[in-house]
C-alpha cells in the first residue's frame, strides 16, 4: 500500500479507516487512471484502423474488434482497482475486489477468444463457402468451441476462488464418456458430417456414385445424406458409410475419357484390317467436342478381331458425351458399309470328320 500521508484539508476526518483526504486522492487517481486507459484504448484502435487501410489482410481488423470488446465498465473497474491502492481496505473488501477483478479479466479474455473463433470459422468455412449446409455445420462447430471455452473459463474462475474442481472435472469426464458410449453411432455420423462439410468430397448438386447407388446429392444432413437416384427415388445413406466408401464425383469431371471396342469378322482382309484404325479415327474427329487419342487392333478374340479405341469428350455434360458417341457409332457403321467391312457377332463353327 502507498503511504497515506497527505497535506489535504479534512485529513483528520476518517471513515472506514481512511481519511477524507485519502478518499479525495483515490478519486483523483481514479480519474487519472480512467482517462489514461481510455486514451490508450482509443489510441491503439485508431492506430490499428489506420494500419488496416494500408494492408490487404483482415487480421488487423480482428485485432480492432478484440480491443473494442473492452467496454467502459471494464476499464472503469480497472481504474477503480488501481485507485484503491491509495486507501486501506478491509480483508473482506480486498478479497471481494480481487475476486471481481479475476472474474472480469477472465470474462474479457473469453470474449476476445470468441472473436478469434468467429474470425477463424468465418474466414475458413462461412465467408468463403456459399453452401448453407457447410455454413450451418461451421456455426455448430463454432458454438461447440465457445461452449467448451466458457466451461474452461468457469473452471478457471472456480479454481482461483478456492473451489476444488478436481472432482467436478472427474465427474464431467465420466459422464462424457458414458454419453459418448451411448451415442457412439450418432456421434460417428455427426463427425462424418463434419468431415464431409469440411473436406468437401462432394457438395449439394454434385452427381456421385457410391457403391451400387448413383444420383444427385440433394441434402447433406447431420446424420444422413440424401441422393436423388437416376430412376427418381430418394436414397438415404448414412454419413459414416459415405466417409468410409469410395465415392466417384462426376461434378469434378472436366473432360471424359472414353474407351470402346469394335470387333470385325476373321474373314476381313488384311488390307481392310489396316484401314480400320484410320476409319475409326476419322469418325471420332468428325464429332463435336472430341479429342482423338488412339485406335489399335489389340486382340484375337474367339469370334472377332478386336480394335480398341480411346478418345476424350471435352465436356462434363453426359448428354454431350452420349451424342458424340452416337455420331461416332453411326459414322463407323456408314464407313464400314462403304468399305465392305462386317461387324463380328458370336459364332461357332463345327467341323465334323467323316
Amino acid at each position: 500500500m502507498f503511504n497515506k500521508v497527505y497535506d489535504i484539508p479534512f485529513s483528520n476526518l476518517t471513515y472506514f479507516g481512511n481519511s477524507v483526504g485519502s478518499y479525495i486522492v483515490m478519486f483523483l487517481a481514479f480519474l487519472v487512471f480512467l482517462i489514461a486507459l481510455k486514451l490508450l484504448q482509443v489510441g491503439v484502435i485508431g492506430y490499428l484502423r489506420r494500419l488496416s487501410k494500408k494492408t490487404k489482410t483482415d487480421i488487423d481488423d480482428t485485432l480492432v474488434e478484440i480491443i473494442d470488446v473492452i467496454k467502459p465498465p471494464f476499464y472503469s473497474f480497472i481504474a477503480f482497482y488501481f485507485s484503491t491502492f491509495f486507501i486501506t481496505l478491509s480483508t473482506l473488501a480486498q478479497t471481494t475486489i480481487n475476486a471481481l477483478l479475476l472474474i472480469w479479466v477472465i470474462y474479457q479474455i473469453l470474449l476476445a477468444v470468441q472473436v478469434l473463433i468467429d474470425y477463424v470459422v468465418g474466414k475458413k468455412f462461412i465467408n468463403d463457402d456459399k453452401d448453407e449446409g457447410s455454413q450451418g455445420v461451421a456455426r455448430f462447430i463454432s458454438g461447440i468451441l465457445k461452449a467448451v471455452l466458457w466451461a474452461i473459463g468457469l473452471l478457471v474462475i472456480l479454481s482461483n476462488l478456492g473451489v476444488n474442481v478436481n472432482s467436478l472435472i472427474a465427474g464431467l469426464g465420466i459422464g462424457g464418456l458414458a454419453i459418448a458410449f451411448a451415442l457412439q453411432n450418432i456421434l460417428a455420423d455427426l463427425f462424418s458430417s463434419f468431415a464431409i462439410h469440411m473436406d468437401k468430397p462432394f457438395k449439394v448438386g454434385d452427381f456421385i456414385v457410391v457403391g451400387d447407388y448413383k444420383g444427385v446429392v440433394k441434402k447433406i444432413g447431420i446424420k444422413t445424406t440424401r441422393i436423388t437416384a437416376l430412376q427418381g427415388e430418394e436414397v438415404v445413406i448414412s454419413n459414416t458409410e459415405l466417409t468410409s466408401a469410395r465415392v466417384q464425383n462426376f461434378k469434378k469431371l472436366k473432360e471424359r475419357r472414353v474407351s470402346f471396342e469394335i470387333g470385325v469378322l476373321y474373314e476381313t482382309s488384311i488390307d481392310k484390317v489396316k484401314e480400320i484404325p484410320s476409319i475409326i479415327e476419322n469418325a471420332v474427329r468428325s464429332a463435336n467436342l472430341t479429342r482423338f487419342d488412339r485406335s489399335h487392333f489389340t486382340t484375337f478374340a474367339d469370334s472377332a478381331l478386336i480394335f480398341n479405341t480411346v478418345y476424350y469428350v471435352e465436356s462434363d455434360n453426359y448428354l454431350e458425351y452420349a451424342t458424340a458417341q452416337q455420331l461416332i457409332n453411326i459414322k463407323i457403321m456408314e464407313d464400314f458399309a462403304l468399305k465392305g467391312i462386317e461387324f463380328a457377332y458370336p459364332t461357332q463353327k463345327i467341323y465334323m470328320a467323316k
